[in-house]
């Protein structure tokens, strides 16, 4: 077996979520850094990563990796990969860069570079050179050059993973969907107690438990840049989607858990019921419109779960603000007894309205915003 090295990102905060994903996928010297998990393993590795993590951003492959100080050995560190091996002439690439440090004050110059250095060694080849296309490239390609090293990496995913294919219509406040998964992880729910939201917004965090409890693959249902790729393994692929196909088609057939969400906003209730049919699961999740305090789940939670709204751009004495963080604490005390609620805040002012005490926090960023996950453990008397 080859050993291919591996870059994961993912939200900050998930990346023992990602790294425990990579270890069950059976990945190799699963290491956590900052906002993403490196590890190791051979293409099919690549490929059920893809297919199968919930947290992750994206699956990078490193292709290079070397001292660069300048445009040539830039150019040079380029040219060491064959990349006739990815894509032919008639495809398309796309390269994109951070740059931090070095020789270069942005990533225009860089990314240049990188760009240059493929289509000309195509064009060695005796070939035409491949089209740039940066909406869906059949190659995309990663730059990262930190001081004096520069890393070449090639996207086996192509657009973000978080991008299951439900979602066409975007909530003003949506949750990610790679994070709403991650939340649930967190949680450690079993995938079998009843579990609600009773500030579902667009049901992303109901949609992913639905995912979840029928154990089907977050990228079933979508294409992958490596499927267009020369070296694809159609040996190693085939065989862990027909897996995945299989498991999704099994997890149907159970016995389902009860998940239902809650939202005083009709608008956001449609996005949520036209997401659920296009992830297929429609028919697992019952959605209620209302106010938080008046909602009665179909049976007891076990699970709450919730991104309730917390004003990135308000303030903590908003009346209307405050007033849905009271309605979710008299729902969570009226109607949860027993239960475990876990919910995401980026403005620790308002969680003193929920009258609970968390058990545990954990930091997580909600896009650009630091957040925190606060689980309560409300009394059963």
């Amino acid at each position: 077996m080859t050993v291919r090295y591996f870059y994961a990102p993912c939200t900050l905060g998930l990346e023992g979520v990602l790294a425990a994903e990579l270890r069950a996928l059976g990945a190799g010297d699963v290491e956590e850094r900052r906002g993403a998990c490196a590890f190791t393993g051979d293409l099919a590795t690549g490929y059920a990563a893809c297919l199968w993590l919930r947290t992750a951003i994206r699956v990078q492959e490193e292709l290079a990796r070397g001292r660069v100080t300048g445009r040539d050995e830039l150019y040079e560190l380029a040219t060491s990969v064959d990349w006739t091996q990815s894509i032919t002439a008639l495809q398309t690439l796309a390269v994109d860069g951070s740059v931090k440090d070095s020789f270069a004050n942005d990533t225009r110059f860089p990314v240049l570079v990188v760009k240059d250095a493929i289509v000309d060694q195509f064009r060695k080849h005796g070939s035409r050179r491949p089209d740039v296309d940066k909406l869906r490239p059949d190659l995309p390609v990663k730059l990262v050059l930190a001081r004096d090293e520069a890393i070449l990496y090639r996207d086996l995913g192509g657009a973000s993973l978080h991008k299951r294919g439900y979602r066409e219509i975007q909530h003003k406040s949506p949750l990610n969907e790679a994070l709403a998964a991650g939340v649930l992880l967190l949680a450690e729910w079993d995938r079998q107690s009843p579990l609600c939201d009773p500030m579902c917004g667009s049901g992303t965090l109901l949609i992913e438990a639905a995912l979840l409890a029928m154990d089907r693959a977050p990228g079933l249902g979508r294409a992958f840049a490596f499927e267009r790729w020369r070296d694809l393994d159609l040996q190693a692929w085939n065989p862990l989607f027909a897996d995945a196909e299989r498991r999704a088609e099994e997890g149907s057939a159970r016995a389902r858990p009860v998940l239902s969400g809650n939202d005083r906003h009709e608008g956001a209730l449609a996005i949520a019921h036209a997401s659920a049919r296009a992830a297929g699961v429609a028919a697992q999740i019952r959605f209620a419109q209302g106010d938080a305090a008046a909602f009665v789940p179909p049976a007891p939670p076990a699970v709450v779960v919730s991104n309730p709204p917390w004003g990135e751009r308000l303030q903590p004495d908003d009346e209307q603000l405050t007033a849905s963080w009271r309605a979710l604490g008299s729902f969570l005390h009226a109607r949860c007894r027993g239960a475990q609620a876990f919910i995401l805040c980026g403005n620790a002012e308002l969680t003193r309205h929920l009258g609970l005490r968390s058990s545990r926090k954990w930091p997580v960023w909600n896009g650009p915003i630091e957040c925190r996950l606060l689980r309560y453990e409300i009394r059963a008397d």
